[in-house]
C-alpha cells in the first residue's frame, strides 16, 4: 500500500445547499501531504426522536432558521484546532475525540452534522492519500471489527411513490418501493428499477393522476388510498417483462410516527383509527395480499409491544425494518434484538454522527443476524460516500430513493462504477 503523510493540516467547513434548497454543511479535511477529502451531510424530514441532533442556527432571518453557520463555525474553530497534527489514519481515535469534544449524549453541542462532515472527510482524505477506492478503505476499517470480504453490490430498493412528509400530503405511507431480486446483478437491478419507474409514470399519466415527484424522486400522485399506490405499482410490474415474486418484489416504508396519534394509527384507508393490535392485523393483510418483502417503520418508534407482535407473526417471511425505532443507535438496536422487535435495521450515518459509531452499529447487526439496509436521507447532496460505505460493510440492501433526481442518481451511478471495478 502506498505511503503518504496522513497528518491533518486543517479542517475547514462551509455552508452549502441540499436537494431541498436547505443549508447543510460541507467540510474539507486537508492533510500535510496535500491530499484532501471533502464530505457533505444530508438531512431528514421524517426524523426519529432519538436521532443525534442536527445543529441549526434557528435564526429566522436566514433560511427560515435552517442555517448551519453555527455548525460551520464549530468545525472551523473547535474541531479544527483539536484535529491539527492528528494522524488521519487513526479513524477510531479521531471519532472518539470528536464525540468527547461534543460531550453530550445526542451530539447537540457541536452538532451531529458538523461531526459527521469531519469524520467522513477524514476517511475520504485517507483513501485519497493511500490511493485506494473509498469503499476499500471503509472495508478495511470495518474488517477490524467484523471480517468482511467484498463480493457484491448491495441490492437496491427503489422509492417509486412518495407519501407522508416526502409527498404531496395525500398519502399516509411515506414510501412505496420496488425491490429487485437479490440474485440480479446491480446493473440489472438498476435497469429494472428505472424501467418500472417509467412504467408507473405512464400509468399515472394514463389515469390523469398527478405525476410530479417528491423529495426522494418518487411520484407524489393524488390517489384516494394508500392501497391505490400499491395497486398502481403492481399494474406497472404486470405490464413489464418482470415476474412479481420472482424478479421483483414490493416494500413499504410507512414512517408510522407521521399518522400515530393518541396511541392509535389513523390512515385515510378507513374512517376509524386502528388500535396497535388492529394495525398489526392490517399490515399482515397487506403482506398476505402483496407478498411484501420489506415493511419499514410499520409501528411508531415507541410502540415496542406491537413491533414485537408484528415480528413474531410475520418476521420470518418479511423484513421488519427499524428506522425511527432504532435510529442507528447501539442501545436501541440491542434492546430490539433482546426483545425480538425487528429483523432488519436501516443504517443512516447522520443518525449517529461518526464513521466509527456507524460501523459499530453495523457490527452489532451482523453479529446478531439482523439484515442491514444503508440509507440516504430525503434532503441529500451529491456526496456519494454513503454508496462506498454500503459496499465497504457489505450491506444487504441500499436505499437511495428513486432512479431519478441528480442527488439520488449520483449514488446509483457510483455503485455502477464500483460494480465495474469489482469485475
Amino acid at each position: 500500500m502506498p505511503t503518504a503523510n496522513t497528518k491533518i493540516y486543517s479542517a475547514i467547513a462551509r455552508e452549502i445547499l441540499d436537494s431541498r434548497g436547505n443549508p447543510t454543511i460541507e467540510t474539507t479535511v486537508l492533510l500535510e501531504s496535500g491530499y484532501s477529502g471533502i464530505a457533505s451531510v444530508p438531512s431528514g424530514a421524517s426524523v426519529g426522536t432519538y436521532e443525534a441532533v442536527e445543529l441549526r442556527d434557528a435564526d429566522a432571518k436566514r433560511y427560515g432558521g435552517k442555517g448551519v453557520l453555527k455548525a460551520v463555525t464549530n468545525v472551523n474553530t473547535t474541531i479544527n484546532s483539536a484535529l491539527k497534527g492528528k494522524d488521519a489514519l487513526s479513524q477510531g481515535t479521531i471519532d472518539k475525540m470528536l464525540v468527547e469534544l461534543d460531550g453530550s449524549k445526542d451530539k447537540h453541542t457541536l452538532g451531529a452534522n458538523s461531526i459527521l462532515s469531519v469524520s467522513l472527510a477524514v476517511s475520504v482524505a485517507v483513501s485519497n492519500a493511500l490511493r485506494i477506492p473509498l469503499y476499500r478503505y471503509f472495508n478495511a476499517l470495518f474488517t477490524a471489527s467484523y471480517p468482511t470480504v467484498i463480493t457484491r453490490i448491495p441490492t437496491p430498493t427503489f422509492n417509486i411513490i412518495n407519501g407522508g412528509k416526502h409527498g404531496a400530503g395525500n398519502l399516509d405511507f411515506q414510501e412505496f418501493h420496488v425491490i429487485p431480486a437479490s440474485n440480479k446483478s446491480f446493473s440489472q437491478a438498476l435497469q429494472m428499477g428505472a424501467e418500472l419507474y417509467r412504467g408507473v409514470r405512464e400509468i399515472l399519466k394514463y389515469r390523469n393522476a398527478v405525476h410530479s415527484v417528491g423529495d426522494e424522486g418518487g411520484f407524489a400522485p393524488d390517489l384516494f388510498t394508500n392501497v391505490d399506490a400499491l395497486a398502481i405499482i403492481m399494474d406497472a410490474i404486470r405490464a413489464s417483462v418482470y415476474r412479481y415474486g420472482v424478479d421483483v418484489f414490493m416494500g413499504l416504508d410507512l414512517a408510522s410516527n407521521y399518522f400515530y396519534k393518541d396511541h392509535s394509527y389513523q390512515i385515510k384507508d378507513r374512517p376509524r383509527a386502528y388500535s396497535g393490535h388492529d394495525f398489526v392485523l392490517y399490515l399482515k393483510d397487506l403482506f398476505t395480499q402483496y407478498k411484501l418483502l420489506i415493511i419499514e417503520d410499520g409501528l411508531s418508534e415507541d410502540d415496542w409491544e406491537h413491533w414485537k407482535e408484528l415480528t413474531r407473526d410475520i418476521g420470518k417471511d418479511v423484513l421488519v425494518v427499524g428506522d425511527d425505532l432504532l435510529v442507528t443507535n447501539p442501545e436501541r438496536l440491542q434492546k430490539a434484538i433482546a426483545e425480538k422487535a425487528c429483523t432488519s435495521i436501516l443504517l443512516k450515518p447522520n443518525q449517529i454522527g461518526t464513521v466509527s459509531e456507524f460501523m459499530a452499529v453495523a457490527t452489532i447487526a451482523k453479529v446478531n443476524d439482523i439484515k442491514t439496509i444503508v440509507s440516504h436521507r430525503s434532503g441529500e447532496t451529491n456526496d456519494t460516500s454513503v454508496a462506498d460505505l454500503a459496499v465497504g460493510i457489505q450491506s444487504d440492501y441500499v436505499k437511495f430513493g428513486a432512479p431519478a433526481r441528480g442527488e439520488r442518481v449520483a449514488k446509483y451511478n457510483r455503485l455502477l462504477q464500483i460494480e465495474q471495478e469489482l469485475k
